[in-house]
């Protein structure tokens, strides 16, 4: 009798101890059953902050002398405020040549070199773009390029594109899942979205000059992509 007692009593300890171990796995590892899926949401967009960088520069004009920079820069900027365009849109990015800073600075005599000057300008539409080179003197011209687009909501954007990849890595592991007879249950772990964007379009001024001579009324001037954005995410949801 004592014999039996002493077996019971080692079983039932035994089982205690399975399922105590078993709690504490299930502690460990709450969700043994997972899925991971990858999620993607993007978008075009015309910009309406298209940044451009004109270059501007002294030239040697037919059986006259050089055409002076303050000359080229008060024709430019007459021409940049006939469009419209408002003074705190325009800025000077560069500066070069005979009579720059350092030459002031220095007290030096100015160099023979032709002087150069760039401005960068923040243009909302390529009507604008069009109508300030339509105004251009292509001999000051040195080089009109754009360096940078962007949109006034591109933060806005950003977010609706992030919650959309989230949705459709929702999306994707309800069907995956429903597949093998199973659901998606809680959500473990989302990283943060991996953003994707595309490089801006980079015109020059010959570029834009050859547009206007070879395209219809309806096409003339400079032609820039979309702004792509595109953002990719990973999710793990458990399965029940």
């Amino acid at each position: 009798m004592k014999s039996i007692l002493t077996i019971f009593a080692f079983a039932l300890l035994t089982q205690t101890a399975s399922a105590q171990g078993g709690q504490s796995a299930y502690a460990s590892n709450p969700y043994p059953k997972t899925i991971s899926v990858n999620g993607s949401a993007e978008m075009e967009i015309v910009p309406d902050e298209i940044y451009v960088q004109i270059r501007l520069g002294e030239y040697q004009e037919k059986g006259k002398t050089v055409k002076s920079l303050d000359k080229i820069k008060a024709e430019f900027l007459s021409a940049y405020k006939s469009i419209g365009m408002p003074d705190s849109l325009i800025s000077i990015a560069a500066y070069s040549g005979a009579g720059d800073y350092y030459e002031q600075k220095k007290k030096k005599k100015p160099s023979d070199m032709l002087a150069e000057i760039t401005y960068q300008i923040k243009f909302s539409s390529s009507k604008q773009m069009d109508a300030l080179v339509d105004k251009l003197d292509d001999e000051a011209t040195k080089s009109f390029r754009i360096v940078s687009t962007s949109h006034s909501r591109i933060t806005e954007f950003r977010k609706q594109l992030k919650i959309k990849a989230i949705q459709s890595a929702r999306d994707k592991a309800i069907y995956l899942s429903e597949a093998i007879g199973e659901k998606p249950g809680d959500a473990i772990s989302i990283s943060e979205p991996v953003e994707w964007q595309a490089a801006p379009y980079i015109a020059n001024f010959a570029q834009i000059r050859m547009n206007e001579s070879t395209t219809d009324d309806n096409m003339q001037g400079v032609d820039f992509k979309k702004i792509k954005l595109k953002f990719d995410v990973q999710a793990v949801f458990a399965l029940k």
